[in-house]
């Protein structure tokens, strides 16, 4: 038996219940896994809430880190013993014990321990592949990235600084700035108090003023909603908004919009399209591992809570009290 938190509606923090479930043996191409942190992401707010619809009841999670306790018949590459991470996969993280499969597992390389990888696993990756993939950055660049002191964001700014990217980061508090910049954040603007009309006119101005008057050619933005204005603004003639996030409501544009702003691309990018096949999956987190191992990035959970304190872990998180990683321990 085993410990998991389940929603049988959607809604606010209260839906979380936390249940004693079977957990049986693995089936073909499946692996049990229990884990020692799971971690609390903003996108399992969109599940609680239902902003991504999904059939109840059901799990929450999708990020965790752990030790496999049994393998599956077809299974070669994983076995008992075995530390490893995940962030795909069906949703049912939030639990002590979990029978998924197999071919989403990530091994940990010895020298990364599993604090540090549960808070790495999915934000490092989401930094992988924004940086590497959906706009490539090589070095050299000056970029915009909203909510830098995120779980996300901090990951991001430390391997901004790691391939000599310099990062304008925004965040919401003068403390957040604090945390932004010990990542590597080469420049922050706060953005407390301030309006979305409020941002949409500061946030370009500061952002030419460290440009020459340029702008940036990508901008990644979380946010959504509140800084869609201030993000194409900010941006150079032919420039990329990356909408990887929707903190503030969901973003709606007339697509006559980014001609008059510059011709400007938009892509609203999912980790399921850049991660998958496996042989990908795993040589994004080759990429990520090596740099933690290098040292030029680094980890640990700023916030923990046990698991049944799940609904805390969401309330902290929603009311934006948190820097960094946010994690559950079973």
């Amino acid at each position: 038996m085993a410990k998991a938190i389940r929603i049988y509606q959607t809604g606010g923090p209260e839906v979380l219940q936390l249940e004693t479930v079977e957990v049986g043996e693995p089936g073909p191409g499946q692996a049990r896994v229990r884990h020692s942190y799971v971690a609390v992401n903003f996108i399992d707010i969109y599940f609680r809430t239902g902003r991504y619809p999904h059939p109840l009841p059901a799990g929450l999670g999708s990020d965790a880190v752990g030790v496999v306790e049994a393998v599956g018949d077809g299974v070669t590459d994983i076995k008992p013993g075995d530390r490893v991470g995940y962030l795909l996969g069906p949703q049912g993280a939030y639990a002590d014990v979990r029978v998924m499969p197999a071919d989403v597992l990530i091994p940990i390389p010895d020298g990364v321990t599993d604090r540090t990888a549960s808070t790495l696993m999915m934000k490092g990756l989401t930094a992988q592949y924004l940086f590497r993939q959906v706009h490539p950055l090589h070095g050299g660049e000056t970029i915009l990235y909203h909510a830098a002191a995120g779980g996300v964001g901090s990951v991001a700014s430390q391997w901004a600084r790691a391939i000599g990217v310099t990062m304008i980061g925004t965040v919401s508090t003068e403390a957040k700035a604090e945390v932004a910049r010990a990542n590597g954040c080469a420049h922050v603007i706060v953005t407390g108090g301030m309006t979305p009309d409020d941002m949409a006119r500061e946030i370009p101005r500061q952002v030419k003023e460290i440009t020459g008057g340029k702008g940036v050619p990508v901008v990644y933005d979380s946010v959504g909603k509140d800084t869609l204005m201030a993000s194409l603004d900010s941006l150079q003639p032919r420039g990329t908004l990356v909408s990887n996030g929707t903190t503030s409501g969901p973003v709606v544009v007339d697509t006559t919009l980014l001609a008059v702003k510059g011709s400007i691309w938009l892509t609203r990018p999912a980790m399921v399209h850049y991660a998958t096949p496996r042989a990908h999956m795993l040589e994004m987190a080759r990429e990520l591992f090596d740099h933690v191992l290098a040292g030029r990035i680094s980890g640990e959970p700023n916030q923990q809570f046990a698991l049944d304190q799940a609904a805390d872990a969401h309330r902290a998180l929603e009311s934006r009290r948190t820097t960094g990683a946010t994690v559950l321990v079973p």
